[in-house]
């Protein structure tokens, strides 16, 4: 199943920038499909506190030499529906810095479904471009979190909807399969 993955997406070496990733998301008030892309952010384009975001993508990226992508929709492409921050920690591992879902893309009352999964789906695809060794294919992440109990139930969130294992006190990790399974789901 790997090697018709790597065929599948044409597993080579990317360049990190001109680069993007049309997926599908849900709009929820009416369950219909709407076209969006993963694409590098643009320091103007990137979400900050001052935005109302939890991370500050801005500064977070600079800071630590990030590779940070938008999820944009096509319609609305001025709006930030969610961030990712991606290194390769050591030229070899694979990790996902920050993830973030707009405010208005959580909850019940979320404008669009499926925003997540597609960044955590495609931080998985790019562990499986650039990690190296045994690393390749792997994504690893920390969950930190101020109260302990919104920890536990965010690796929960973690565990059941993406398939996430934990490794450590706070770091987990999807495996190759796990994220082959998620590229499946949310990337074709």
């Amino acid at each position: 199943m790997l090697q018709g993955l790597y065929n599948l997406y044409n597993f080579r070496k990317l360049r990190w920038d001109n680069f993007f990733m049309q997926v599908r998301i849900v709009r929820v008030i009416d369950d219909e499909i709407v076209i969006a892309k993963i694409e590098v952010g643009r320091e103007s384009e990137l979400p900050s506190f001052s935005d109302g975001w939890r991370f500050d993508f801005k500064k977070n990226t600079k800071v630590e030499r990030l590779k940070t992508y938008i999820l944009v929709c096509e319609e609305t492409s001025g709006i930030v529906e969610g961030c990712l921050s991606f290194k390769m920690r050591g030229k070899t591992e694979p990790y996902m810095a920050y993830v973030e879902v707009a405010h208005h893309n959580q909850g019940e009352n979320k404008k669009f479904d499926r925003v997540a999964g597609c960044l955590i789906a495609y931080a998985c695809r790019l562990s499986f471009i650039h990690g190296e060794g045994d690393y390749k294919g792997w994504l690893a992440f920390d969950v930190l979190e101020i109260k302990k109990e919104d920890e536990i139930k965010l690796m929960a969130t973690y565990s059941i909807k993406y398939g996430a294992l934990k490794f450590g006190k706070t770091t987990m990790v999807i495996p190759p399969e796990t994220g082959e399974k998620l590229i499946e789901a949310f990337l074709k």
